[in-house]
């Protein structure tokens, strides 16, 4: 009887002190939205779902909401990029200069990789949500540095 109370004990105690699991399932409304980090535009927010976009390595999925007309400048990145358009419109366009004569439109639904190096910018139509994963770190460079929002003060 003591042995099995002592057990008992033993595997409250080590449950009590495991650190809590971590979430790997959300509802939409249990997606926290925070302000984006200073090299996107500001007006947009960002949830992180999963991992560090931002550590030295390993998986990452993060979701940006953003208003309407809300664009994002010629730039690329240095790892591949996966986007999956949740809700709204998102135009993309290939090259050097925004030009929306030249984008084309994908509604919820779309997915779209983007390969190192593409040279690519963006545009939400109404209020749009996509959804970007990929490996760590992500980073954004743009093709004209004055564009770049984190440099702007």
């Amino acid at each position: 009887m003591k042995t099995m109370l002592l057990a008992v004990l033993l595997c409250t105690t080590i449950l009590a002190a495991a650190p809590a699991p971590q979430q790997n399932a959300f509802s939409p409304d249990q997606i926290k939205f925070g302000p984006v980090p200073p090299v996107l535009p500001p007006g947009a927010q960002m949830a992180v779902l999963e991992g560090d976009p931002m550590g030295s390595s390993g998986d990452f999925t993060i979701r940006l909401k953003m208003p309407d007309s809300y664009r994002i400048a010629p730039h690329w990145h240095p790892k591949r990029e996966n986007v999956t358009v949740i809700s709204g419109s998102f135009k993309v366009g290939m090259g050097d200069s925004f030009d929306t004569a030249k984008m084309n439109a994908f509604p919820a639904g779309s997915f779209a990789y983007l390969d190192p190096n593409m040279h690519h910018y963006g545009m939400a139509v109404g209020e749009t949500v996509v959804q970007v994963h990929g490996v760590a770190p992500f980073q954004i460079n743009y093709v004209n540095p004055s564009d770049d929002p984190s440099m702007k003060k």
